[in-house]
């Protein structure tokens, strides 16, 4: 029971899972990204405007006696401020200012997980961290906002012992068609967006309790 399936989906036909090998930039910073839905794995093989070959890997996890962070769990704070620690969203100096406050404030100290569960960042997020800086999202809708983009759950391998809790269920790899799923990608990003926008200028929006006027963590209190 402890046993899932995920898929990891590249641009790159040589997928070898390596423990501190990635880009610090993604998401969660260094690790291996994989989802629990194949067609999302496609999609994500082929996001790049360029890929002419995507090509998608299955693996099985075992969870037991791993530990586990779960940003979806959380409130959504948490998760925002762990993507602005690792992307940047906009090169404006109110913008650094207030994302550092913010990660200084809300950021998790996730050295000691051995994986991490959240949405995936693509344009969708960009959309909103742009505008949760700018004071134009009110906190009290962030959850509406991530069921509204239908944001994409990842998985990412963090620690050597989920590395070594990982086996790979492919024989060989799976050759996506990029061009179709290229499509699908686009498709999906840009209903995300005007779902999200549409949010963002509805009444329900109150602007009240927004990025410059948080307070303290609770959690950094105890």
């Amino acid at each position: 029971m402890n046993k899932i399936t995920l898929f990891h989906g590249s641009s790159a036909q040589n997928i070898h899972p390596q423990f501190a090998a990635g880009n610090e930039k993604r998401d969660f910073g260094k690790g291996f990204y994989m989802t629990a839905d194949r067609e999302l794995a496609r999609e994500w093989s082929a996001a790049r405007p360029t890929t002419q070959k995507g090509y998608v890997c299955q693996f099985e996890l075992d969870l037991a006696d791993l530990k586990i962070l779960d940003f979806q769990k959380m409130n959504p704070l948490f998760w925002l401020a762990e993507l602005m620690k690792h992307r940047t969203a906009s090169d404006s100096k109110r913008y650094r200012i207030l994302a550092k406050y913010f990660i200084d404030t809300y950021a998790i100290d996730t050295s000691d997980y051995d994986v991490i569960k959240g949405w995936r960042a693509d344009a969708s997020y960009f959309l909103l961290a742009k505008a949760f800086a700018k004071d134009e999202v009110d906190v009290s809708i962030l959850d509406e906002i991530l069921k509204a983009g239908e944001f994409e759950t990842e998985y990412c391998l963090k620690s050597e012992k989920a590395f070594q809790h990982l086996k790979s269920l492919s024989k060989k790899l799976e050759m996506v068609n990029a061009s179709f799923y290229q499509i699908r990608y686009n498709q999906r990003d840009m209903q995300a967006r005007m779902k999200i926008k549409s949010l963002i200028d509805s009444d329900v929006n109150t602007v009240t309790n927004v990025f410059s006027t948080l307070g303290r963590n609770p959690l950094k209190e105890k």
